[in-house]
């Protein structure tokens, strides 16, 4: 009985182990996100005639979800409210476009202000360059945020011996659109969207080993997709489409043509 026992647990355990790493994470020092699929077709666009510079004042979480907990009042948000950052990043790393800031633009005009007072007292002092105006702003946001769109699973048990898998399918939407300073004019609009995936797998053994002794073990993991790498990957989406669309009409050119 000792052996069959032994026999039934390592079986439970293996079959947990084909499923995924179960081993758990170690302590690890910070690391370089690496970029993702979405950025390196977003690099891949072709050269641009000449990089536009586009400001940013606000692209924000428009949902207004939080995150939900069975039985407990959670404020945090369910998407990331860093989205500024990431488009901001996004284009600062593109060839097709040069980000000038607006976000903190009153720390610009405060620390410019501190550096012309102390330049009065400097007679031979450099005058401040003016602040580099941009062409065209781009606004929108996360615009929705849809949980449990698609769930499912399976699962099978013999014996006492049993394992599963549960996943769930999420999506968040983003939409970008280029408006012209000089006119007001929206020029370009592009929607994209993302799946978020959440998958968890278990086995277990139950089994009654002899008269009143029961064995029960049981191993599991989930893997979830963070969200902020999600919105990363539909902003750099976005910004793809836009170029795209954008040299398809005419507004603006590559380096070729």
């Amino acid at each position: 009985m000792k052996a069959l026992f032994i026999a039934v647990l390592t079986l439970a355990l293996s079959a947990c182990s084909s499923m995924g790493n179960l081993i758990p994470p170690s302590q690890q020092l910070a690391a370089s996100l690496t970029p993702t699929e979405t950025f390196k077709a977003l690099q891949q666009l072709p050269t641009p005639a000449g990089s536009i510079a586009v400001s940013v004042y606000s692209f924000r979480d428009q949902t207004g979800q939080y995150k939900p907990q069975g039985n407990v009042s959670s404020f945090s948000t369910a998407v990331t409210q860093g989205a500024n950052s990431i488009l901001i990043q996004a284009l600062h790393e593109s060839d097709w476009f040069i980000p000038v800031e607006r976000e903190g633009l009153q720390n610009i005009l405060t620390e410019r202000k501190i550096i012309r007072a102390a330049q009065a007292e400097q007679p031979n002092a450099v005058e401040l360059p003016p602040l580099t105006t941009a062409k065209i702003i781009l606004e929108g946001g996360i615009i929705s945020y849809d949980t449990n769109v698609k769930t499912g699973g399976f699962g099978m048990e013999y014996f006492g011996i049993g394992a599963s898998e549960l996943y769930r399918e999420d999506a968040i939407s983003i939409y970008l659109r280029a408006v012209d300073v000089r006119t007001g004019q929206v020029l370009l609009s592009v929607a994209t969207s993302k799946k978020v995936l959440s998958q968890e797998m278990r086995a277990g053994f139950f089994r009654y080993v002899s008269y009143k002794r029961l064995a029960e073990a049981e191993a599991g993991f989930s893997d979830n997709e963070p969200m902020s790498i999600c919105v990363t990957q539909a902003i750099e989406k976005a910004l793809s489409d836009l170029v795209i669309k954008g040299i398809d009409k005419g507004i603006w050119a590559t380096k070729r043509s």
